[in-house]
Parts: structure tokens; C-alpha cells; sequence
């Protein structure tokens, strides 16, 4: 009878086993659950954007939203999305989620984001991801609190020419670094007020990527000095007609990093070139990085790099590297943050390097009002 017993046991034990396997094996076959994603803001961004997100097979754009709900319209049915709403409220009662992006008016980035991480969604967010260092570290202790992710943009350190420049510091190829500089202008936006407004300016709008790219590179920094000026105070824009300047047009920073790497950044709404706003067939270098044994230049900008020219020899002539982006795009941050929630991996991209270039930003202005060298406290 023991022996009954035991054989209907032990057949039990390995149908079970067997069940088990083939669930798993059938689990393993079966496709991935999609991230589901709100998309904030239908203006111009949201056209690079939403086909970043599109072309994703492990996310899903279920909602969009817009306070100019005649945007939310248009792009809901140029990219096939179902639902849209006139406001925050609204979308986060709506239709379930689990990421927002984040592409309105810089200056609301802080409050929407943290309704959207106070409602137990994690969120991408344009740059910046606050208007103070401040606000933006109360936000990533919010994330922190509820275990949800926060990421700010930009998403320059995915690109293979900044795995480059990274690599070559790295092996010492230009020895001792010293100095290094970046600069991003144009004649600035015609189409949105918020530029020019208070919480605006060109050091969120377009400085924040060199000092991304060069904090990424030598390391944060330290204490930052910092000259901000108005160049033109008044602006005629496409949605307020003309406007006064409340917000800087032109500055000058400068970073201190460790071991006396100095570095600087100009950026503003004066700049001429004509390459324009969207930099395309831009081929002079616009970083540059100086060391006692080499220099290294990333050619166009650092959003949209086209390589990176390395000069090491005192007889040999330099050469250019790294020509293909390999199918990297500046506006590539929210799917990539995405599908790496998706996978349980971390991106390249850190929300505390967002932070402290928020800390930068903030700090240029209190030197520039104040006249004296500002000491950070962020590091990531």
C-alpha cells in the first residue's frame, strides 16, 4: 500500500514539475507587458518625441494632454493615439499609466512632475526637470519615498561620440587635463514667450547640454563662476507678440572640477549662425577638451554629434572619429528610460547629473547677481 502511496506521490511531485517548466518556458516565449505612457506638452517637441516613443515594441503612448487642447487633437490623430485630456488633473485620472513625459513650458516642469510622482507615476522630463535645485531634489526624494524613477533630459551621454571622449580620458590620451569649452547659441525661438520669461532663459534651454556633456566628461563641479546679461530686451514671439526680457539671453560660466580642471560654457539667444535652430549640416567643433598630451573636439553640437577630431602627436596629423551615430537621437531619452523599466536595467542617464547641472544653472545666476565664485554641494 506504502508503495501505491509512494508512486502516486512521486508522479504527482512530476506533473507538477513538468506544469511548472512548461509555464515558464511559455512565459518566457510570451511578449513582454508594455510600458504605458502620457505624453504632457503637444507642441513642437512632442513631434520628435512621439515617434521616438512609436517605434518602441515595449511601450505603448495610451494618453496625451495639453492645456491648447486643439495640439492634443492634432497629434492624437497624427500618431494614432485614443486618449487626450485638457489638463494634468484629468490625465491622471484618466486612462491608466505608468510613465509622463514631460514636454510643456520649462517653467510648470517642477509642479506637474510632482503631481504625477505624488499619483505613483514615474516621469521623463524635458530639461529642466525643475526651476531650483531645490524643487528638483524635493522631487527626487518624492521619487525616492514612493520607489518611483525620475530622469531629466538631456540624454547626451548615450551618444557614441560621448562614449568616445569619455574612453580617451579615461586611457589618458590627452594626459593631464586642464581646460575645455563648450558653446550652443542662435537668434533664439520665435515661437513660445516662456524663453524670455522669468524661470526661462538661454542656460536651461541651451546651456544645460554642454554642461551635461563637459560635468559628464571632467567629472561635477566644484564652484562655479558665472557673467549674465540681457542682450535684447524686447522680443516679438509668435504667441504674445512683443514681450519684455525677464530672463538671460546671454551667459558666460565657468565651472571649477577636481584637480584644477577648469572648464566654459557660453550660450545665448544672440548668437548668429546659419545653421539655425536645428544646427543640421553643422561641422565645426563646438566642445573642445585640452590636456598636456593631447585635445580632442567634438564636431556639431553635442545634442547631435557628427565626431569627434583627436589630435595626440606633435608630427602626426589628427583624425576624426566616431562619424556614425549609430542611431542615437537627442530626443531618444524617454524610450530609452522606458524600456529600461521595462527590463529592469539602469540607463546611462542619471537623474542626479540632471540635478546637479540644475545646481549649476542656479548658481551661475547668484554669481552673476552677486559678483562672487559659488561653491556646489550635488555630486552624482
Amino acid at each position: 500500500m506504502s508503495t501505491r502511496l509512494q508512486f502516486l506521490q512521486q508522479s504527482t511531485l512530476a506533473a507538477a514539475a513538468l506544469m511548472t517548466a512548461s509555464l515558464e518556458s511559455l512565459a518566457m516565449q510570451m511578449p513582454q507587458q508594455k510600458l504605458r505612457v502620457a505624453v504632457i506638452g503637444c507642441g513642437s517637441v512632442s513631434n520628435r518625441y512621439l515617434p521616438q516613443l512609436k517605434s518602441s515594441k515595449l511601450i505603448e503612448v495610451v494618453s496625451l494632454c495639453d492645456i491648447k487642447f486643439d495640439r492634443a487633437e492634432k497629434q492624437a490623430k497624427e500618431f494614432q493615439v485614443r486618449n487626450i485630456y485638457p489638463n494634468i488633473q484629468d490625465l491622471l485620472k484618466g486612462i491608466p499609466f505608468d510613465l509622463m513625459v514631460t514636454l510643456t513650458d520649462m517653467q510648470v516642469h517642477g509642479d506637474l512632475n510632482r503631481m504625477a510622482l505624488n499619483a505613483g507615476r514615474h516621469v521623463w522630463s524635458e530639461k529642466p526637470l525643475a526651476n531650483t535645485y531645490g524643487e528638483g531634489k524635493a522631487l527626487l526624494d518624492l521619487a525616492k519615498s514612493k520607489n518611483l524613477k525620475l530622469w531629466g533630459a538631456p540624454a547626451v551621454v548615450n551618444s557614441p561620440q560621448y562614449a568616445f571622449m569619455k574612453q580617451a580620458i579615461k586611457d589618458g590620451k590627452l594626459g593631464r587635463l586642464a581646460s575645455a569649452h563648450g558653446q550652443y547659441g542662435h537668434t533664439g525661438p520665435t515661437w513660445s514667450a516662456f524663453f524670455y520669461e522669468k524661470g526661462g532663459g538661454s542656460m536651461p534651454d541651451l546651456g544645460v547640454y554642454n554642461m551635461s556633456t563637459l560635468t559628464g566628461l571632467l567629472g561635477p563641479a566644484r564652484t562655479v563662476m558665472a557673467m549674465t546679461n540681457i542682450v535684447n530686451p524686447e522680443r516679438t514671439v509668435d504667441d504674445k507678440g512683443k514681450i519684455k526680457v525677464e530672463a538671460e539671453d546671454n551667459a558666460h560660466i565657468l565651472m571649477q572640477h577636481d584637480n584644477n580642471v577648469i572648464s566654459h560654457v557660453m550660450c545665448g539667444f544672440n548668437y548668429f549662425d546659419p545653421h539655425g535652430h536645428d544646427a543640421a549640416g553643422q561641422t565645426l567643433h563646438t566642445i573642445q577638451i585640452f590636456g598636456d598630451a593631447g585635445n580632442m573636439r567634438l564636431i556639431g553640437y553635442d545634442w547631435e554629434p557628427k565626431g569627434v577630431f583627436l589630435e595626440t602627436s606633435w608630427s602626426e596629423p589628427g583624425k576624426l572619429f566616431e562619424t556614425d551615430a549609430k542611431g542615437y537621437e537627442w530626443q531618444e531619452g524617454a524610450r530609452v528610460v522606458g524600456e529600461a523599466i521595462i527590463n529592469n536595467q539602469t540607463p546611462k542617464i542619471q537623474v542626479e547629473h540632471a540635478l546637479h547641472v540644475l545646481e549649476v544653472i542656479e548658481a551661475a545666476r547668484k554669481s552673476s547677481e552677486t559678483g562672487v565664485r559659488v561653491k556646489l554641494v550635488s555630486s552624482f
